[in-house]
């Protein structure tokens, strides 16, 4: 009996240390009737398969504000933010007033570039020349509004801003009591609504022009400005816009060796973040954090770009 329960002891003295050495993950998501949510399962399975003494777990959430917050508190190890919310919490502005925060960048997953849609017979081919223009900056209470109008603020521009949802504002614009709105983009395409409206109007997409671009670069840098490519929607040549981003935080708390095994296990990745976000398919999500990103890397990310031989801009640099 005595040597029974010494060997058993034995075996629960060698088994410790091994299973000391995982460390469980919380990750802060969003809601779970959002498509995102959907992303981040697929994440916490490959940090699961993929990195070694990881064991992570989604957690429902409010999303980036909420995953913030909750990281700051030592709830969660890393989880959803957008580009622009991070930068005013690690520059300890807007809502962070007074409170800035220890963030760093992981990863960026996927963009929602700003763009400026309007009746092709509204006869505006610039941003100037929306002023007194019944326009909508962004559907009511969105990011996009709220950053339209900084945006339009930034560069001295304004318009005849006209509030609604988007079922409210697509019918307004087909029905010519509405000129144009801004409205998120589908990675580098018009999203769905922008098409909608497409089939029965002709449309047009203003950008930014080179001293609006310039001037947003240098004075607003939560959020990116970024050049789309000919073909959004067919007949739509290339245009400059604003943008932000969709990525992963964590805290300087998270050790770099945690942070480099998630990461790489991230860009190694060719298919489940892609079956679980259709728009990622393709997508390269290195070149994407490089575009978007908009606070630090943690250092232990900032070593898997750096293996890669790829040239971390000086706002990504850890400790900028």
């Amino acid at each position: 009996m005595k040597k029974t329960l010494y060997a058993l002891m034995g075996a629960t003295l060698l088994a410790g240390p091994a299973l000391a050495q995982e460390k469980d993950l919380l990750i802060g998501s969003t809601s779970a009737s959002s498509s995102h949510y959907g992303y981040f399962v697929a994440v916490g399975q490959l940090i699961n398969e993929k990195t070694e003494g990881l064991k992570a777990s989604v957690v429902e959430t409010g999303a980036t504000m909420d995953n913030i917050r909750r990281m700051s508190r030592g709830q969660v190890d890393l989880g959803l933010v957008t580009t622009n919310t991070a930068q005013h919490a690690v520059s300890g502005t807007n809502d962070f007033a007074g409170n800035a925060q220890d963030l760093r960048l992981l990863w960026v997953y996927t963009n929602a570039p700003q763009n400026v849609i309007l009746r092709k017979d509204a006869g505006v081919d610039s941003l100037e020349g929306l002023s007194g223009v019944r326009f909508n900056p962004g559907i009511k209470g969105s990011s996009t509004e709220s950053t339209t109008e900084a945006v339009f603020a930034t560069l001295g521009l304004d318009a005849d801003y006209v509030r609604g949802s988007t079922t409210d504002i697509v019918g307004a614009i087909k029905d010519n009591r509405v000129a144009g709105y801004v409205k998120s983009g589908s990675g580098l395409k018009l999203d769905g609504s922008t098409m909608d409206i497409a089939t029965s109007t002709d449309i047009a997409v203003v950008g930014l022009s080179e001293a609006e671009a310039a001037t947003l670069r240098e004075k607003m840098p939560d959020i990116s400005v970024i050049d789309i490519p000919e073909g959004a929607a067919e007949g739509v040549p290339a245009y400059t816009t604003w943008s932000f981003g969709v990525g992963v935080a964590a805290t300087a708390a998270m050790d770099d060796e945690t942070a480099y095994k998630i990461v790489s296990a991230i860009m190694a990745d060719d298919s489940a973040q892609a079956n679980a976000m259709s728009s990622l398919k393709g997508a390269d999500l290195a070149q994407m954090t490089l575009d978007y990103g908009t606070i630090p890397l943690h250092p232990g990310a900032a070593r898997w770009f750096e293996e890669q031989g790829l040239e971390i801009p000086a706002k990504l640099q850890p400790g900028s």
